[in-house]
């Protein structure tokens, strides 16, 4: 399945790959089946550089970075959890991680990196996904991660095994994140 990642600067997409699920880890893939891996889901990197780093060559050594923590990483992944998860909390990790040791104070703002439509309904849209990109990265660093993981079609109980908390518990932190974008998105 394809899914658009609103305000993506790479007009890139999300795809499962079918060739990693079927070994038991990744240190039993080639390193071709790897890439390939990697490149079919880049869609989750580039997504979550977009939400928490502004600056393009933060992004590309950030992207460099999660390259490398995947690799290293790669005979941990047991097929427990999809790939696409397990990558996910790679790529969080690792740039929740240099964001902290970057300075605190720097504010993120969204870069204007947004393709020419073709006509009024894909405009429309196009202003929607902004204004909910925006509202998103206003929210604190765990309830984006859980809501652009809800909005990526990920089920309660994998973002609930993902951070750790019952599926009671995220249910209700993703409901009082959807009312806090609400109060976002509402003129005041």
């Amino acid at each position: 399945m394809v899914r658009s990642i609103p305000g993506d600067r790479h007009n890139l997409s999300v795809v499962a790959t079918p060739s990693v699920h079927e070994h038991a880890t990744l240190g039993s893939v080639n390193e071709r089946d790897f890439l390939q891996a990697i490149n079919d889901n880049r869609g989750i990197i580039y997504k979550l550089l977009n939400l928490y780093v502004d600056d393009p060559t933060e992004s590309e050594d950030l992207y460099q970075e999660i390259l490398l923590q995947v690799w290293s990483a790669r005979k941990r992944f047991r097929g427990d959890a999809k790939f696409s998860t397990w990558l996910y909390k790679i790529c969080l990790y690792t740039i929740l991680t240099a964001k902290r040791k970057s300075d605190p104070k720097k504010t993120i703002s969204l870069d204007d990196t947004w393709y020419e439509p073709s006509s009024e309904e894909e405009m429309e849209q196009d202003e929607q996904a902004e204004l909910l990109y925006n509202a998103i990265k206003q929210l604190e660093p765990i309830e984006k991660s859980m809501i652009t993981m809800h909005l990526d079609g990920f089920s309660n109980p994998e973002i609930a095994e993902f951070f750790g908390i019952t599926v009671n518990h995220c249910n209700v932190k993703l409901f009082r994140i959807r009312e806090k974008l609400a109060k976002i998105l509402t003129p005041a």
